[in-house]
């Protein structure tokens, strides 16, 4: 990955920063890309730039407006001379029963889950094709098991994550450009925190319950299969959804 001009979206989160420490780790050149006030960023990625030979640059950007997005990525795509990774990480996640999901909550995590990888896999793909070869990584998820109750929005989005990775898949190829996606189990976070509150300690009991491997999966599990995937070691894969679930 020396070298790499790789763009991270949600870069601030637990499964990010384990991203995009791992990836600097590797020399990658990182665009960090989240939503969160530079003045407030700036910390995290100052520590995040001294993890590796690798650099990174802050773009901040709400992923909820898809084409200021898509012009934000697509500037910043112009100014770095092209991408080579992209990487959709970022996603919204609410817990409750569908009835009580407004409608604008459903569109709010279609759009920032699904409808962001759309749109900034338009953005890169044109500097990508120019160049012959590229890669995009997206995130799908292990609620698309059907497991959980309470993320009809979510998992809805996670769906169309993965349709759109297939066909992306397919319609990018020619150019030399690889799409797959990573679908993580239940990763130890701070969304798992914010979710589950005071319900962390038995929901932990019930998803060690339900994994073949009876240990919790790490944000660093998800980063190196990333990584994996948006290496040269994987330049045969595409279409490909990996699992990081300990065995669900």
């Amino acid at each position: 990955m020396h070298g790499k001009r790789v763009l991270l979206t949600g870069g601030l989160g637990s499964l990010g920063r384990a991203q995009a420490r791992m990836l600097v780790g590797c020399g990658a050149r990182l665009l960090l890309l989240d939503v969160a006030d530079p003045a407030q960023a700036r910390p995290e990625v100052e520590r995040i730039g001294t993890d590796g030979p690798g650099d990174v640059v802050y773009l901040q950007q709400d992923l909820g407006d898809l084409e200021g997005a898509r012009a934000a990525v697509a500037a910043a795509v112009e100014v770095h001379g092209g991408v080579d990774v992209l990487i959709n990480n970022a996603a919204t996640i609410v817990n409750r029963p569908f009835e009580q999901f407004t409608l604008a909550e459903y569109e709010e995590q279609m759009r920032v889950n699904a409808g962001a990888a759309f749109a900034l896999a338009q953005a890169v793909a044109p500097s990508m094709k120019a160049q012959g070869e590229g890669v995009v990584v997206n995130f799908s998820s292990v609620t698309l098991s059907g497991a959980w109750d309470g993320y009809v929005p979510y998992v809805a989005s996670k769906g169309a994550v993965v349709g759109l990775t297939k066909a992306l898949a397919r319609e990018l190829g020619p150019f030399g450009i690889r799409v797959n996606a990573v679908s993580p189990g239940a990763v130890v976070s701070e969304a798992e925190e914010r979710v589950f509150g005071e319900r962390a300690e038995a929901y932990a009991c019930w998803v060690l319950d339900r994994q073949c491997l009876k240990r919790r999966i790490e944000p660093d599990d998800v980063a190196a299969a990333v990584l994996f995937l948006a290496s040269d070691a994987a330049r045969m894969i595409s279409g490909h959804v990996l699992h990081v679930d300990a065995g669900w």
